[in-house]
């Protein structure tokens, strides 16, 4: 297949290689034309590495470079079977390239957006065939986690959701179907990870490497919620975090955090600055987190339980199925297990009473229960 990619971040250039190491022919496209040669530079390198080590064939790591060509302008993707754009989450810069895009591909070709959270309805709407529009988003680095979401919207062809869900099997991915809605499955399931980690640290309660610790030690999460607020870059999860309290029309289960809002000002992003949570500077030792086991369970329980409840809510909806709403936790942001089952393995009678408990504590909607929570 022919495969346009536009945007040569981070993203863009990880798809790229996922697709050009399935054996596509890839060309790489971006306004600004000096990052293309940093990106494919920084791909030789990736390559060059993986070789190195014996992960890949130094044939293999010429292949994929040979099969990823530079693109000049738009016009350039005119050949494209598809196109995925993985470019700043700004939905009227998305919606220009697209209706341009239009211009040059032939009618068959499928386009579709690498978005995390704008929606997809929206973003093709304004294409003279939004039939042929669908939601790939793939998770970051795109080479190494294996989870697509494939998101049709209320105009893409019917058929059209499972083809791109067999041709990310083909990629070597792990896909799975999810319904055109804010934060698809996992950036709406996984928000009380940081917002009530966030909550929990501005109130006092605990510091941020005491809830880390916890959800470490008690949880098995590889990463505690603001190292990877750190990692993913605090400004980022902001602004997703923004985006999807503003789409579920200001539903405070979703309301964003001043802390991360002032942190964002300070542009204390985390690992990219130097400084966010935690202190980057070489030579600066990370704070040891004061252990409290009763903390810690309070920690934990409060957490796990606000996301089993997004779990549980996300089943009730159909935002996807019960496999995929499992799958994605853990294929998409690394879970040590699948949230549904791990309500069941606490009992969803517990997880009721915690959030019934916050409930009455914060008179606030944020607590409430998804109504399927209480008949499991």
């Amino acid at each position: 297949m022919n495969i346009g990619i536009i945007g040569a971040g981070t993203m863009g250039v990880g798809i790229a290689q996922v697709a050009a190491t399935a054996g596509c022919k890839v060309v790489l496209f971006d306004a600004n034309a000096p990052q293309i040669d940093k990106a494919l530079s920084g791909l030789e390198k990736t390559l060059q590495k993986l070789a190195e080590k014996g992960k890949i064939s130094q044939e293999k790591a010429t292949e994929i470079r040979s099969n990823i060509a530079k693109g000049e302008t738009l016009q350039d993707l005119k050949d494209s079977d598809l196109v995925i754009e993985a470019i700043i989450e700004n939905k009227d810069i998305k919606t220009k390239v697209f209706t341009e895009l239009e211009n040059y591909v032939s009618e068959t070709c499928v386009i579709g957006s690498n978005t995390s959270s704008i929606s997809i309805t929206s973003l093709g709407a304004e294409l003279k065939k939004p039939e042929r529009f669908i939601g790939i988003h793939f998770f970051n680095p795109a080479p190494l986690m294996p989870l697509v979401e494939v998101i049709p919207s209320l105009l893409t062809e019917k058929t059209l959701a499972e083809k791109i869900y067999n041709l990310m099997k083909t990629w070597g991915k792990t896909p799975v179907i999810a319904k055109d809605i804010p934060g698809f499955i996992v950036n709406r399931i996984a928000r009380p990870y940081y917002g009530e980690a966030l909550r929990i640290v501005e109130e006092n309660i605990a510091t941020p490497e005491q809830v880390d610790d916890a959800m470490k030690t008690l949880g098995n999460f590889k990463m505690g919620p603001f190292e990877l607020m750190d990692l993913i870059g605090v400004d980022v999860n902001f602004a997703v975090t923004t985006t999807v309290y503003k789409d579920y029309f200001y539903d405070p289960k979703y309301k964003p955090s001043l802390l991360q809002q002032r942190m964002s000002e300070a542009k204390l992003h985390g690992r990219k600055t130097g400084k966010g949570f935690y202190d980057y500077t070489e030579g600066v030792l990370k704070p040891e987190a004061q252990k409290d086991e009763a903390l810690y369970q309070q920690i934990f329980l409060r957490i796990i339980s606000m996301l089993i409840n997004e779990a549980v809510e996300a089943k009730r909806l159909g935002v996807a199925n019960d496999e995929d709403i499992e799958l994605a936790m853990q294929k998409g942001v690394n879970y040590p297990k699948g949230l549904l089952s791990w309500g069941k393995e606490i009992g969803y009678s517990r997880i009721s009473e915690t959030l019934q408990s916050l409930y009455e504590e914060y008179q606030e909607e944020r607590y409430r229960q998804s109504p399927l929570l209480r008949k499991l």
